[in-house]
């Protein structure tokens, strides 16, 4: 799966109604968003060193004496992750956007890779930042994070967004191979790895074009992270049955958002979700895929800002 040709024609089915919806985002976007210049935001990471020996690096945005509000990221990105979100949040809202450990500027230890390991970081960060309590937002492995933190240290966690997240497999159900068996390709990588390559694009595809700049930095960036990393995160299985153990501990108000489209995320992880976490909020954009806040941030804006301020 995904050699040239058959990336290739997963790229053109797609074309065609991703023009069409790109045309009709720009065309209700607010007049006045003003996007975020890619170069002042890499230049405006800083870095803390925690106590368990990693540093992590973070973008922080808004209102200084606003909500705080932590936006975790997804598997191989980065804290640039949230750019095509940001200038659609409230503005009152004080932002934290977090490189996880391995990713962006933050450290990458040889171990470890769990997604307890990945929440501590964020609970420490926390602390350093004298942040008490925090809405946590988070995306796909950055989703998994988010339910970790709310499960083992929920007097931390004010409300939680879950962007493409899973509940884990039902317990019982036999595997399947999915339709976008990235974990197979990963396993195919060699360094250094090339990030114009078939799989690097498929990898950063969405139903709906997202700005090519934007998507070509995450590329590179990911190439950057030793394929140790990449392979040592994959083994984990962090989107497996140990979800379902610890999903109950999660009460926290919730919110889940999904791309209908998302190759990544199947229906039954999201199934779980779901049945997991009864009382969460649930919205699915339609023909959007595992990335909808880059694909339409400003109609993802609209139903997190609305959950973050009328939870108040």
């Amino acid at each position: 799966m995904f050699k040239h040709d058959i990336v290739g024609n997963w790229l053109w089915r797609n074309f065609i109604r991703g023009a069409l919806l790109f045309f009709l985002m720009v065309s209700v976007a607010p007049a006045d968003v003003t996007p975020i210049n890619l170069d002042s935001f890499d230049a405006a990471k800083k870095s803390v060193q925690l106590p368990n020996g990693e540093k992590l690096a973070y973008v922080e945005m808004g209102a200084r004496t606003g909500s705080p509000v932590i936006l975790i990221h997804g598997y191989t990105d980065n804290a640039r992750d949230w750019v095509p979100l940001v200038p659609y949040l409230n503005s009152g809202l004080r932002l934290i956007l977090v490189d996880i450990r391995g990713h962006g500027q933050s450290s990458k230890p040889e171990c470890c890779y769990t997604r307890l390991d990945f929440a501590y970081d964020i609970k420490l960060l926390m602390d350093a930042l004298q942040i008490p309590k925090a809405d946590v937002v988070g995306h796909s492995l950055g989703s998994i994070i988010c339910q970790t933190l709310a499960e083992d240290w929920p007097d931390r966690v004010n409300r939680v967004v879950l962007i493409s997240s899973s509940g884990g497999p039902r317990p019982g159900s036999k595997p399947h191979k999915p339709e976008f068996d990235f974990a197979a390709e990963i396993r195919k990588l060699k360094e250094p790895i090339d990030p114009d390559s078939p799989f690097m694009v498929a990898w950063w595809d969405s139903p709906t074009p997202v700005d090519a700049d934007f998507i070509r930095r995450q590329r590179k960036d990911a190439a950057g992270i030793p394929l140790s990393i990449w392979l040592a995160i994959l083994d984990q299985d962090i989107l497996g049955a140990d979800l379902q153990r610890t999903l109950p501990r999660l009460k926290a108000p919730t919110l889940l958002i999904w791309g209908e489209k998302d190759p990544i995320i199947e229906e039954e992880g999201r199934q779980t979700l779901r049945a997991a976490l009864p009382a969460a909020q649930t919205k699915v954009f339609a023909g959007l895929g595992h990335n909808p806040f880059w694909e339409n941030p400003a109609a993802v804006a609209d139903v997190v800002n609305t959950f973050l301020l009328s939870q108040r």
